[in-house]
This record gives C-alpha cells, sequence and structure tokens, in this order.
C-alpha cells in the first residue's frame, strides 16, 4: 500500500465505487486521464494505464452517459491535486488518488447526485 493513501476508515467522507467505470478528462488538453475507480464529494481514485504525476493541479471533466431523461452527455468540472499514485493489482494499470480543490456546491451536489445514482449499496 502507498504510504501517502489515506486509509477508507481515517477519510472524513468514505469513497464509494460505482457500477460503471466513468471516464476523467483533462480539460485543458482534453485527453483521457483515466476512469473513476471511486468517489466522494471530498476526492476521487482514477484508474489510468499511465502513471500521473502527482503534487499537480488538474482541471478535470467527468463524463456522464445520456440516460432516458437526458439526451446529451452531462459533465461534470472540477479542479483536484494528485496526491499519490501507484501501481493497480492490475500490473498494467495505475491508481491515482486526487483531492478535489475548491469545488463549488452545484459540483458536490453533482456528485453526491451520482453516487446516489450509480453507486454500489454498501
Amino acid at each position: 500500500m502507498d504510504p501517502n493513501a489515506v486509509p477508507d476508515k481515517q477519510r472524513a467522507c468514505p469513497r464509494r465505487h460505482l457500477i460503471f467505470y466513468l471516464r476523467v478528462f483533462d480539460t485543458e488538453t482534453n485527453k483521457l486521464v483515466g476512469y473513476i475507480g471511486d468517489i466522494s464529494t471530498k476526492g476521487v481514485m482514477l484508474v489510468s494505464e499511465k502513471p500521473i504525476k502527482t503534487d499537480k493541479v488538474y482541471s478535470l471533466s467527468l463524463h456522464l452517459n445520456p440516460t432516458n431523461d437526458r439526451r446529451e452527455p452531462r459533465v461534470v468540472n472540477f479542479d483536484a491535486r494528485s496526491i499519490w499514485c501507484k501501481n493497480d493489482v492490475n500490473p498494467d494499470l495505475y491508481d491515482t488518488g486526487f483531492e478535489l480543490i475548491d469545488v463549488p456546491d452545484s459540483t458536490v451536489e453533482e456528485i453526491s447526485d451520482l453516487i446516489d445514482d450509480i453507486g454500489f449499496n454498501q
């Protein structure tokens, strides 16, 4: 385990796993950064094919697929600092922990709704 990774029992807001791997893009480059492995209103863990530089602030966008009541994809934008990066259980992938930064209440609400809509019941 990464020494910088925070165990879930120490988190102020436990992270939840989603039933879908949602795509996350860098808003500055529009390139795929990775897929959400778990999420909370305070942070996310992304799974990616390449290691992600730590101690850097990224402008990210989470892309949600359209649903029956919404024809267009929904995009949630947020800034996050990469805290740690380590190999995934699959040695071809990497896990990176991010702390959300200065997230507006409206975005926190969207993330909370997302967790309620497609999070595993734990």
